[in-house]
């Protein structure tokens, strides 16, 4: 089955990226589809439903900025906003500017190929249609792939087993259960407390350690609503320069130039400010260690604080990375809910996991009985929803082969030999360390822009040279290899699923950096780029 049309560009993902590019793609005039897996709009925002789910990049922030009316109608309820108040959002921006008529959901994409001849991408999808385009561009998500852990006996567990990553709804309930959570990322972290305040019993099984800071979280009054319609236009002018896509600025000095009274003063500000940014207090924070060591320090007396039994307290303090290398984590009571006496930690450094057996865990010290399995093992990050979608290039080679070595991309937009695909916060781009709805606006628009050039030159096909994607990936290395970051065994670099190679994918540099080389790029006639007529 087909619907017969060859479409300018085809969308894969109706999460903020893809509703976006549809959006923009019409505006440029250009007949787009958009194929979304998902039975609602949303992407990320529709799939993590657990409980605790809230971003934690401001929503101020957070949210469009390509119409100013939207901005200033929208009302955020909160500095950090919860799962169901971003997906409200994304269904109001999809109704509000009519993009519900070019997303076809329930649609997951199975494979694509594209055809040289006629310079067009087949899509074809799970139920067997198939779809044609000029253009593919992925909005599949930097965290959308979910990670399955290969723990022996998990699939003969008898109890309820629920993945944070693709919670159901409505929400299951867990009263009077003995409740299991494997993984202490950002999802768990969010999840535990109010997992805690349900079950009977709540055991955490804990591999490696992260660092969270307090979101702090409130409500934001009517004051706060005129304030920020006020602040936007700089708001944004200077998130779009900066290296987070927020508007944040580190303290002026860098921590060896302040005294030890001005250091802890400015990290308790930082603390006291709640959420990532912490991570940011100074400037040198991520390329000097003893800066670093600094906030850590500062970090671990919090927790110390926090929680009440000693051993736990240093259960929870990470030793193997610095701080913010792993992605810092924002929570509302993670650290106070282990001095509950009903939650349990469960160190697996120090008492490995074995199997997991029908009626529960069974570590190295002994049983333990659980009703419901919670896993909030991640995604596959990055790379994982492009490569488990079988994609061919003109000549047969398939993306998922072509990176088995880790992925190469031109400025995180398009691969050497897959022509006329294009790929949005993935590899290569600041993504998952920046504001991705801010860098998801911008790599749209330069790639429209890039499509609409072509067209107007009569090319039919456009793809990067092997050199500049390798030259372009090797910069991105190096731009992490100047930071700490490449001492943290991170999903940045794929260390959390077993197998994939180790390549540090986001660039460091950040938005600011970034935008300035692609437009330099697109000054320059587009340098690096194959533009061919056939």
């Amino acid at each position: 089955m087909t619907d017969g049309r060859v479409h300018d560009v085809l969308v894969v993902g109706a999460g903020f990226a893809g509703l976006y590019a549809v959006h923009a793609s019409r505006a440029a005039g250009l007949d787009v589809v958009c194929l979304e897996a998902g039975d609602g709009v949303g992407g990320t925002w529709y799939f993590n439903r657990y409980p605790g789910a809230r971003c934690d990049v401001e929503s101020v922030d957070y949210s469009y900025s390509f119409d100013e009316q939207l901005q200033n109608d929208w009302p955020w309820s909160e500095r950090y906003a919860t799962q169901p108040e971003i997906l409200a959002y994304l269904e109001h921006v999809a109704d509000r500017f009519g993009l519900r008529e070019h997303v076809r959901l329930g649609t997951r994409v199975d494979a694509a190929e594209f055809d040289e001849s006629a310079s067009a991408w087949t899509v074809r999808t799970a139920a067997g249609e198939e779809h044609s385009a000029r253009h593919l561009l992925f909005a599949t998500g930097s965290l959308s792939a979910p990670n399955k852990p290969r723990i022996p006996g998990i699939d003969e567990f008898a109890g309820e087993t629920y993945y944070t990553a693709r919670w159901p709804d409505p929400h299951p309930s867990l009263a009077g259960k003995r409740v299991g959570v494997i993984g202490t990322g950002s999802s768990g972290i969010q999840s535990v407390p109010l997992l805690a305040e349900e079950a009977a019993s709540l055991t955490v099984f804990q591999r490696t350690a992260n660092y969270s800071v307090p979101a702090l979280n409130r409500r934001l009054t009517d004051a706060d609503q005129a304030r920020i319609r006020a602040e936007y236009p700089e708001r944004r002018r200077r998130a779009r320069l900066s290296g987070g896509g927020s508007p944040h600025v580190p303290y002026p000095k860098r921590a060896a130039e302040c005294t030890p009274e001005e250091r802890e003063a400015a990290l308790e500000e930082g603390w006291r400010a709640g959420g990532v940014l912490f991570g940011k207090t100074f400037p040198d924070q991520y390329t000097d260690l003893e800066s670093n060591d600094h906030a850590r320090r500062f970090a671990e007396r919090k927790i110390r604080e926090l929680v009440e039994d000693p051993q736990t307290a240093e259960d929870l303090i990470p030793t193997d990375h610095p701080l913010g290398t792993k992605r810092i984590c924002t929570d509302s009571g993670y650290f106070e809910a282990f001095n509950h006496p009903h939650v349990a930690l469960v160190n697996l450094r120090r008492d490995p996991l074995v199997r997991i057996t029908p009626d529960g865990a069974e570590t190295r010290g002994g049983h333990h009985p659980l009703d419901v399995l919670v896993c909030a093992t991640g995604f596959d990050a990055m790379t994982g929803a492009l490569t488990r979608i079988d994609i061919r290039g003109p000549r047969g080679a398939r993306l998922a082969e072509t990176w088995a070595e880790g992925p190469v991309t031109y400025l995180g937009l398009q691969v050497p030999g897959f022509p006329n695909l294009f790929t949005v916060n993935g590899p290569g781009a600041p993504s998952v360390l920046s504001n991705m709805v801010l860098t998801a606006e911008q790599q749209v628009d330069w790639i429209l822009r890039f499509v609409r050039e072509a067209d107007a030159r009569g090319a039919t096909q456009v793809e990067p040279r092997d050199d500049a994607a390798e030259k372009w990936t090797a910069h991105v290395q190096e731009a992490a290899d100047a930071t700490l970051f490449p001492r943290a065994e991170s999903w940045y670099l794929g260390a959390n699923i077993p197998g994939k190679p180790r390549r540090f994918m986001p660039y460091v540099a950040g938005l600011g950096a970034y935008t300035a080389r692609c437009e330099e790029i697109r000054d320059g006639g587009y340098e690096g780029f194959l533009l061919t007529t056939r």
